[in-house]
């Protein structure tokens, strides 16, 4: 049995002048980080391995998550195909897991995330928000080939402030 939990980077500034990749948080996506993180620890039954876009907006999303997961320095991954909003190219880096991780959490970027939930989840969302977690349960020895799986849990900020 396999679980995917899909996180949408926090929100981001668009303040500077500054190429997308290196957009940094805003204090909103600090924050809903910290509140979406925490409630998600009621949740987690083991501990996942992260694999995260390289753009500062999820890397810092993703470290959040890591502090308040407790997640160790070897489960925490930056993978440069995840800096992208194209739902097939996420899925093709999901598919490449290894079978021996049961729990994979990635950190990403819409369009690909919601798409990617609503093709994966039995849960139809209009949108996922930023640092918004989604959590489906595939009933699959591997991550080759993940069909339809159930929708465990969604926190999406707004709904826990």
């Amino acid at each position: 049995m396999k679980k995917l939990i899909l996180v949408r980077h926090g929100k981001s500034s668009w303040e500077h002048n500054l190429p997308d990749n290196e957009r940094p948080l805003l204090k909103r996506g600090y924050t809903d980080g910290e509140l979406v993180s925490k409630a998600f620890t009621k949740s987690l039954d083991i501990a996942p391995v992260i694999w995260t876009s390289p753009a500062i907006r999820a890397l810092e999303t993703a470290k959040i998550f890591r502090n308040n997961l407790n997640i160790v320095e070897d489960k925490f991954n930056i993978k440069q195909g995840l800096y992208t909003f194209n739902w097939q190219e996420l899925l093709h880096i999901i598919n490449s897991c290894e079978p021996e991780v049961e729990n994979l959490m990635i950190f990403g970027h819409n369009p690909a995330m919601t798409n990617l939930v609503n093709i994966l989840g039995d849960k139809h969302f209009d949108n996922i928000p930023t640092t918004g977690l989604t959590y489906i349960n595939f009933e699959s020895a591997t991550w080759e080939n993940l069909k339809q799986g159930t929708t465990l849990l969604n926190l999406f900020p707004k709904n826990l402030r």
